[in-house]
């Protein structure tokens, strides 16, 4: 009841912006914000980045209620939530931000790579790689997928995952343990980069 009586407030306080009133975008804004960030920051792993990426949402959101191009009718916060996303993907891919995974054994993914001369060849071999793992990352069920972003892109301590998700901490660590076992059995399924030195 709670959620749609938010939803009939989103809808009117938009409604209410696009007849002029500004003050309504401001409640909007300051009632949304936390969501907006959070979504951009779990991508871009950058605060400053996130904190102008908002902004670029904001005035997007702006443009398209101005223009009158708006047809989502109660459904505010799922659409800016997917021009969040949207933004924040692009700058994902434009600047090639990549996390370090640290598979269940406790060793990175790339530590033998990290202090190696950085040739064109090594370079060309760690893109390849990450993006084989993004893919692989977006695989795993929604629960372990959700535990591994938050801890590896979001540096979330497994308590502040357990209170954002609703779970134990000894569930929320559970989940991590079968991503991490998951992940590096698809690794070595596809044969991707499988060196006995990044999982021994």
């Amino acid at each position: 009841m709670n959620n749609q009586k938010t939803m009939l407030e989103d809808s009117k306080l938009v409604s209410q912006y696009i007849n002029g009133n500004e003050v309504a975008f401001e409640e909007l804004v300051n009632r949304h914000k936390s969501r907006i960030f959070t979504t951009i920051y779990m991508i871009v792993k950058d605060q400053y980045v996130a904190e102008d990426l908002m902004q670029e949402v904001f005035i997007k959101a702006i443009r398209t209620l101005k223009s009158g191009r708006y047809n989502e009718e109660g459904k505010f916060l799922p659409w800016i939530l997917r021009i969040a996303h949207n933004l924040a993907i692009d700058k994902f891919r434009k600047n090639k931000r990549y996390p370090t995974i640290v598979m269940d054994d406790g060793n990175s993914v790339f530590e033998t790579l990290e202090f190696a001369e950085g040739t064109f060849e090594d370079i060309q071999m760690k893109k390849d790689v990450h993006k084989s793992l993004r893919k692989l990352i977006q695989e795993l069920p929604e629960a372990q997928k959700q535990v591994l972003i938050m801890r590896h892109y979001m540096d979330m301590s497994f308590k502040e995952i357990s209170d954002q998700t609703g779970v134990s901490i000894n569930t929320a660590l559970g989940r991590m343990r079968y991503a991490l076992i998951n992940l590096r059995k698809k690794m070595q399924q596809y044969n991707i980069a499988y060196d006995q030195n990044f999982y021994s």
